[in-house]
């Protein structure tokens, strides 16, 4: 009982180390064959609203902040707040935005939301909307800006920062581009003339992903396009510029309303906890540490199952989340299986050892990659994001380790606490310990039947009672009389009788 306390107590601290040296996802990349679940419409959601009492006369602004990296969780809230706002029949679904971008495949999701929103769909620009935030924002009915606010740079990248493959970039600039399309046509009289063009220029949305797009007076070849707050009004991709959400929807007519915030449940902050990757390190640390105490004592015990419960922590949000697949669950599963095969069923530490902690590690790793980051692409195969994802694995593994052998040194010892749980008395052989039964000794100057060939080794008999043997002097043919002249180790050697 105390041994389950002090482990969960252990455990306790580290998670809440852990909540409060969380951190920001990083960037990834999601190819065109994404999963359709993550492009659902809004129509296909679940009914998760919740009903609140408001004054129908009133104007009803559903506001959503996306103050974050765009990632699933990202992608999840939207699909919450978009079922909750048409829920309440809101008026005008409101997007609070300061984000460097994120996953393609969960901005492409929530872009798609927002261009079959049944309501008004407004986006207030505080500061930044870069990369998929720009992608969502252009998605939007109406854009606005903070002065000193900026929106573009929409080409895919790698983790690392680095373009992708133009595989990739030829897929974002078609999504850019209907994106900006799906915002339709204005038309202008200037005269005796009527002009109709695009609302928003697909062009200028193209060169927030393509260096080479070159627009005249907007953008040079070479350079992906970035627009500051004036310089997006100016090309319409801003439709007015406003310090705060307040000025916006006083300067827009919107008077005599009242706001909805969207608030994330308790199982999206549970979720978004659990796909941090500070809190996955932890969970590595537990995954390697309870396996390495598994090791120390026989059978299945507490340790072993703190791995298995972090192995669940870590693969089971990542799978419903759709960043984890089948195979690299299979592959740290099937690691497991060979580390237990080997501690219980092979004596010692060989092949089937090394294959599962290695299967292990690259199951782990796997799940920190991108589905589409090592493809082969136009026959190259992109190993860096593989090798950073093994590189962290390891280290966090070496750190678990030796976390685990100092925790085993404290807790263990017989000073110490859960000392009286493990063995640190030695026999010695002056103390009359040894490995074999010391009545064989006797068996010297003693005449034995050779029953089994000794080639040098083999086995003889004395009394009926078999031994084994060793040839001081060659080998020696089975029924041949022979003679014990020494005992080494539990070893008898003999020598043919000489007549």
């Amino acid at each position: 009982m105390k041994a389950i306390k002090s482990w969960g107590l252990l455990l306790i601290c580290l998670v809440g180390f852990s909540l409060i040296s969380t951190g920001n996802v990083p960037d990834s990349i999601v190819s065109p064959g994404a999963s359709a679940d993550t492009s659902a419409t809004v129509d296909s959601l679940p009914d998760i609203s919740v009903q609140v009492e408001q004054d129908s006369t009133k104007f009803l602004v559903y506001k959503l902040e996306i103050f974050e990296n765009i990632t699933t969780t990202v992608w999840r809230n939207t699909k919450q707040a978009m079922n909750e706002a048409i829920d309440l029949d809101a008026d005008l679904f409101l997007i609070h935005m300061n984000t460097y971008g994120g996953l393609v495949v969960a901005a492409d999701s929530i872009r798609t939301a927002l261009l079959n929103a049944p309501m008004p769909v407004w986006v207030f620009i505080d500061n930044n909307a870069a990369s998929a935030g720009a992608l969502i924002s252009i998605a939007c009915d109406k854009i606005f800006m903070r002065p000193g606010g900026n929106i573009g740079a929409a080409t895919v990248v790698s983790q690392d920062g680095k373009a992708m493959p133009d595989k990739y970039q030829s897929y974002m600039r078609a999504t850019m581009r209907s994106t900006a399309e799906a915002q339709g046509k204005d038309t202008i009289i200037q005269g005796n003339d009527t002009i109709v063009q695009w609302k928003r220029d697909p062009k200028i949305a193209e060169a927030m992903v393509d260096p080479d797009v070159y627009i005249p007076g907007i953008i040079d070849s070479t350079k992906v396009l970035t627009f500051t707050a004036r310089e997006a009004l100016e090309n319409g991709y801003c439709d007015e510029l406003y310090d705060d959400i307040p000025e916006l929807l006083a300067a827009e007519g919107v008077s005599d309303y009242e706001t909805k915030a969207f608030v994330p449940t308790t199982m999206d902050k549970i979720m978004g906890f659990l796909t941090n990757p500070a809190f996955k390190s932890f969970l590595i640390m537990f995954i390697i540490g309870g396996l390495y105490f598994e090791l120390q004592s026989p059978g299945i015990g507490f340790p072993f199952l703190i791995a298995i419960a972090a192995a669940l922590l870590y693969f089971a949000p990542s799978y419903v989340e759709g960043l984890a697949n089948h195979w690299e669950i299979l592959i740290f599963v099937v690691g497991v299986i060979l580390i237990g095969v080997e501690i219980f069923v092979i004596p010692g530490f060989g092949v089937a050892g090394v294959a599962g902690i290695a299967l292990l590690i690259t199951g782990l790793a796997l799940s920190m990659v991108g589905q589409y980051e090592i493809q082969p692409i136009e026959g190259e195969i992109n190993l860096k994001p593989l090798v950073n994802a093994l590189f962290y694995v390891i280290i966090a593994s070496i750190i678990s380790f030796l976390f685990s052998l100092w925790l085993s040194s404290k807790l263990f010892s017989n000073n110490r606490l859960f000392g009286n749980l493990s063995l640190n008395t030695t026999q010695q052989r002056d103390e009359g310990y040894f490995s074999f039964d010391n009545k064989t000794s006797e068996m010297i100057g003693r005449k034995a039947i050779v029953v089994q060939e000794l080639r040098p080794s083999g086995r003889v008999e004395i009394d009926d009672k078999r031994y084994d043997a060793k040839a001081m002097n060659g080998y020696i043919e089975r029924d041949t009389e022979v003679i014990v002249k020494r005992f080494e180790s539990g070893q008898l050697y003999v020598d043919i009788i000489d007549n």
